[in-house]
């Protein structure tokens, strides 16, 4: 679900700043480190990330398939306290 926020650009340095809301963060996909492609058009200015993104766990389980990944993800007896 697309998030919305009305924000103000302040001065940071010589250059200009928009902070983005956390939640707006998490429905883009957005984290610290992220590398970012910022481009510019007649109405404004699009921010999106560099090459494919991370995929969520929920993306990860849905892509999973036991029968070309050969059922258990670690198929290996108990070890370590697992055995008490």
């Amino acid at each position: 679900m697309a998030k919305t926020a009305k924000l103000t650009i302040q001065q940071w340095g010589n250059s200009l700043a928009v902070r983005i809301p956390a939640a707006v963060a998490r429905s883009a996909h957005f984290e610290a480190g992220l590398e970012v492609e910022v481009t510019t058009d007649e109405i404004g200015v699009t921010v999106k990330p560099v090459g494919p993104r991370k995929l969520t766990l929920a993306e990860k389980l849905q892509k999973f398939d036991p029968a070309k990944h050969g059922g258990e993800a670690m198929a290996v007896s108990p070890v370590g306290a697992e055995t008490l």
